[in-house]
């Protein structure tokens, strides 16, 4: 399998469809899943949360171009926005000759947090939980046997003593190797049952027992040298550095600077059925880990005038649990990756997110972000403006003669259209 297919975007749903159905061995059912054709029912959101009364659909586009650690994937991404997919697919071209993406991970481990308040003699009680370690583990690991039986489970523990307004607090973090879930559930449930033994061990009041979501143990590393996508233009490669280094100096470029990432990175964990909002909460935190809001990448000019990146960033990504497996298009978009294990599927993430950041410099560097999403978005400007749909790419071919895609250009095309 290759996932360099050559005017991909130019192709139908339908073409686009068959050929990843043929790459990841799709099912007629799981086809029909994808396509819309079998929907997602009122039926199966109610099984999924409180209260329904519809759903919501989001298209699911395909990202192509990527090779990560030596393998060829399509990548599934759902959003609403123009322009991600096309970005991230572009800018995978500029790494694909030179070896595509390459990823590490630190491990699946996650902590959860038990809040003790009320203590006369917290650096006492703390020794008192170091000496007790064991026991919490154990106490800890009996709620998830099936998790142990996997090589995973509470594997340590840590002692936080946070001076709040009017008390010392103790905070005991349990650390827990949640192996290929993303582990919520799991951690959540050990520090629940783990409270009325750290009451007793400490002589304490627990308050708060609960995971974090800056999961600064389970983090995601990915580089890649991009071809010079400048040639001879050595001013727009510098223009490219700039804009990059102000995002590693100023927290307000940084913070536009690392929601394009996200654009990238919560797309494909929605397509799998991970928590958005948890991984967006964990890489901004993380990337405010030194007291200052930084950029999550980093570049390099390296060989060549080629452009080498890296990014870092936590993911805490699960493939058993929760939608990745209740959700259909989830489970089949995961299907169409092909990644067996957590730390695979992270390192595809981090690997897309990385690209949506290039190829946002890339365009900031040159002709600016809004001239080709304003491109990319004209579709949408369209329909807003009431073309039929046997009109819209009249409309697009148009707007692409007069150079120009403002919604007040559009709205007058489809007038004279229809007039």
């Amino acid at each position: 399998m290759t996932s360099r297919i050559s005017k991909f975007y130019q192709r139908s749903p339908e073409e686009r469809l068959e050929i990843v159905a043929e790459s990841a061995g799709l099912s007629e059912e799981e086809q029909k899943i994808l396509s819309g054709e079998k929907k997602f029912s009122l039926n199966q959101a109610d099984h999924m949360i409180e209260n329904v009364i519809g759903v919501l659909p989001i298209p699911l586009g395909l990202a192509v171009n990527f090779k990560v650690d030596g393998k060829d994937v399509f990548v599934p991404m759902a959003t609403e926005e123009p322009s991600v997919i096309a970005a991230v697919s572009h800018a995978a071209k500029y790494s694909y000759s030179t070896g595509g993406f390459h990823t590490s991970y630190s491990g699946s481990i996650m902590r959860a947090q038990v809040q003790v308040t009320g203590l006369k003699d917290p650096y006492f009680a703390s020794a008192k939980l170091y000496e007790a370690k064991e026991e919490l583990l154990a106490f800890c690991n009996e709620q998830d046997p099936t998790l142990v039986s996997f090589g995973g489970g509470a594997i340590d523990l840590e002692v936080k003593l946070i001076q709040a307004e009017h008390e010392k607090m103790l905070v005991v973090h349990l650390i827990v190797d949640t192996k290929d879930a993303m582990g919520a559930n799991t951690v959540n449930t050990m520090a629940e049952a783990s409270a009325p033994l750290i009451e007793k061990i400490t002589g304490g009041q627990v308050v708060l027992r609960i995971l974090s979501n800056l999961a600064d143990r389970r983090v995601v590393r990915a580089r890649a040298v991009f071809e010079n996508p400048f040639g001879e233009d050595r001013e727009a490669a510098d223009r490219f550095m700039y804009a990059y280094k102000l995002a590693a100096h100023d927290p307000y470029r940084a913070t536009t600077h690392n929601k394009g990432i996200m654009n990238g990175v919560t797309a494909v964990v929605l397509a799998t059925g991970n928590d958005t909002r948890a991984i967006e909460a964990g890489a901004h935190a993380y990337a405010a880990r030194s007291g200052k809001y930084e950029t999550l990448t980093r570049y390099e000019f390296g060989d060549n005038g080629n452009i080498v990146g890296t990014i870092e960033l936590p993911l805490a990504i699960g493939l058993v649990g929760g939608a990745t497996q209740s959700h259909p298009v989830a489970k089949t978009a995961t299907k169409i990756l092909n990644a067996q294990t957590s730390e695979e599927l992270s390192g595809i993430i981090a690997s897309i997110g990385l690209a949506q950041n290039f190829a946002g410099l890339k365009a900031l560097a040159t002709e600016g972000i809004q001239k080709g999403h304003m491109k990319l978005h004209a579709r949408n400007m369209a329909a807003m403006a009431g073309a039929k749909d046997e009109q819209i790419d009249e409309v697009i071919r148009i707007a692409a003669e007069n150079e120009s895609y403002t919604f007040d250009g559009i709205k007058e095309i489809v007038k004279n259209l229809q007039s």
